[in-house]
């Protein structure tokens, strides 16, 4: 924060009216999503509960292969997504209206395409995938393939739905992000209750209803933004500039996307074909947790996110900037929040949650956190290079870091050591990746790789260890709910003093007291 005070006292009233107003935004909205996480939290944690105890962990592995195969083509969408999200917010910034109707229209084009592309590519390819090289019994090969199918066609579905979505996130109007979630964690919910009285293959209808409740979603996305945004009614114009213009951008960020989802889905395929099913459960399993956690610190950047590519389309680098350090250091402090108290207490967390807790889970829900945990610092320095544009080495860089998990996790695995040392490999790419992003932010203007060093790691890394080492110091936890909550409670508030003492200066303090002064009132 101490970059956003100091442009805010350097530029005087006015761009302090401006920073703070910014800032008061940000805070709204990422209340509003942790009030959405929270609820979703809660309710994806008890339906992973539900629907484990209903599917069994064999079919429950089963599904988490067979979905995890479309899942890969998720590369795609994550292209997309960024690439509507950043060109929605420039031609806001911009205040282009006409320019922001095109860019819908063109997007919608390319959404379509892709979709009927996505299709095809996984009823061939990755359907031979799915019966010829995942381990899968022999009498539940029928079932898998179902599943399969739809998750093709809930696939299909979300992405219709993504530039709506990108369209909201865009006008940071995250109030409606967040009904629309809760409403789809209520309808999973319901799912998973209905699971515990059909009578039929419950691994089939399960895909099914999941088919049906993100068909609704993408309706609610869709009626919302047509209704609210008139930008975001298609209109047949063919824009060759703009079309070139955004294929490129797509283009570029399809091999970081597509890294992303390999270095995940690629160590799902791994576990099924060197450990088996039951692997897959402790991964899904962990995997539900970090998505759970990880996504706190991800409202946040999601906040901010359209704030820096605005800010660079109006050309107030500083002001960016001061958004970026801000960002980096709240992200991984959100996220160390609750990663000190949930690494101590796995085992204890898990038997509560659980009936059933498959073998390998707890030791890799404290990697995958600690995984995910290196990555938050990181998050936001992709915002300012996608606001660059200049983004074709960058991805490259970035995705060949990213990629880099698959072929050693192969080569772990292959060697003998252990499944967990897939996320050990996992950490250190993540390691890579954020040098990699640190290398790239000097594309933009008025960057000061020094400012990041000492006025974000520095902090961030000695927040960390301190927060860790005393965590371990202490434990009140004997099994019982009661004392596992206490624990919980004793480490998360542990943590917050490290933070308040080692990651945010007095000048930090008075800049957060002036804004939640500014807030409330």
């Amino acid at each position: 924060m101490i970059a956003i005070y100091a442009y805010a006292v350097k530029n005087g009233e006015e761009a302090d009216k401006t920073v703070m107003g910014a800032a008061a935004r940000i805070v709204r909205n990422t209340m509003m999503l942790y009030c959405r996480q929270l609820l979703i939290m809660l309710v994806s944690l008890y339906t992973v509960r539900k629907v484990l105890a209903a599917l069994g962990t064999e079919d429950y592995g089963i599904y988490s292969a067979a979905a995890g195969v479309v899942t890969m083509f998720g590369f795609l969408s994550g292209a997309m997504a960024s690439a509507s999200q950043r060109y929605f917010s420039f031609d806001l910034g911009r205040g282009d209206t006409a320019e922001l109707k095109k860019t819908f229209s063109v997007m919608m084009c390319i959404y379509l395409l892709l979709a009927l592309a996505v299709i095809a590519l996984a009823e061939t390819a990755g359907l031979w995938f799915v019966l010829h090289k995942l381990v899968i019994p022999a009498e539940r090969r029928y079932a898998a393939v179902w599943v399969y199918q739809f998750a093709v066609l809930t696939f299909a579905a979300a992405l219709m739905s993504a530039p709506y979505m990108a369209a909201i996130i865009a006008h940071e109007h995250m109030h409606v992000y967040a009904y629309v979630s809760v409403a789809e964690a209520a309808l999973k919910l319901c799912i998973a209750f209905a699971l515990q009285t059909v009578r039929a293959d419950t691994l089939v209808v399960y895909g099914m209803l999941l088919f049906g409740a993100g068909c609704v979603t993408a309706a609610l996305y869709r009626g919302y933004c047509r209704k609210r945004y008139e930008e975001c009614r298609f209109a047949l114009c063919f824009d060759a500039r703009r079309f070139k213009e955004i294929i490129s951008f797509i283009g570029w960020n399809f091999f970081g996307s597509f890294a992303s989802v390999m270095k995940n889905q690629g160590n799902v395929v791994l576990l099924n074909i060197f450990v088996g099913p039951a692997a897959n459960a402790s991964q899904a399993v962990a995997g539900q947790i970090r998505n759970a956690v990880s996504v706190f610190s991800q409202n946040f950047s999601v906040a901010v996110r359209p704030q820096i590519t605005k800010s660079y389309a109006a050309g107030m680098y500083e002001h960016m900037f001061a958004l970026l350090h801000t960002g980096c250091k709240l992200t991984f402090f959100l996220m160390l929040v609750i990663t000190v108290p949930l690494y101590f207490n796995a085992d204890e967390i898990l038997g509560l949650w659980l009936v059933d807790v498959p073998e390998l889970t707890a030791v890799f829900t404290r990697l995958i956190l600690l995984e995910s945990l290196v990555e938050s610092v990181s998050l936001l320095m992709a915002s300012v290079n996608q606001a660059v544009g200049k983004i074709s080495l960058y991805q490259c860089c970035v995705g060949a870091a990213v990629f880099l998990n698959v072929p050693a996790s192969f080569f772990l695995l292959s060697s003998g050591f252990q499944p967990e040392s897939i996320y050990a490999a996992g950490i250190a790419c993540m390691v890579l990746l954020c040098a990699v992003r640190c290398a790239f932010l000097t594309q933009a203007p008025q960057c000061s790789l020094k400012k990041l060093i000492f006025g974000v790691f520095a902090p961030v890394c000695i927040t960390a260890l301190c927060s860790f080492w005393g965590a371990a110091q202490f434990s009140v936890c004997d099994g019982s709910l009661l004392r596992c909550l206490c624990d919980i409670g004793l480490k998360a508030l542990l943590t917050c003093a490290c933070i308040f003492i080692f990651g945010v200066s007095a000048d930090e303090k008075r800049f957060l007291f002036n804004l939640i002064r500014r807030t409330v009132s």
